[in-house]
């Protein structure tokens, strides 16, 4: 089991910003390649940006330009940067990584976008 721990959601008006932060294995992390997936009331959980184990990334056409996924190796954390947030942005994210032939999530943090 690969313990994932996502950690800066909370509240905010539209326009704002949110950095979402997961912490994991230190011994492994650098190996891996991770996630950040949300999940909307109601809707499927949807992948939203990915990084490679060496840094490169991809973004959902729905968040490119407004979200930045970055990774700290040093630290072993994973980062979801969040600019000018809508309401649709409201959800559960979490933190995703693949190892050993399993996928891995953290528990979610909550963000929520309303005026």
């Amino acid at each position: 089991q690969v313990q994932l721990v996502e950690s800066g959601g909370g509240s905010v008006q539209p326009g704002e910003s949110l950095t979402l932060s997961c912490a994991a294995p230190e011994s492994i992390f650098s190996n891996l390649a991770m996630a950040w997936y949300r999940q909307g009331a109601g809707k499927p959980r949807e992948l939203v940006a990915s990084i490679s184990r060496g840094g490169s990334t991809n973004t959902a056409d729905s968040v490119r330009g407004r979200f930045t996924i970055s990774r700290d190796n040093a630290k072993s954390r994973v980062y979801l940067a969040m600019h000018s947030l809508k309401p649709e942005d409201t959800a559960i994210y979490y933190c995703n990584t693949r190892y050993d032939g399993w996928n891995h999530w953290g528990q979610g943090t909550q963000v929520t976008v309303s005026s």
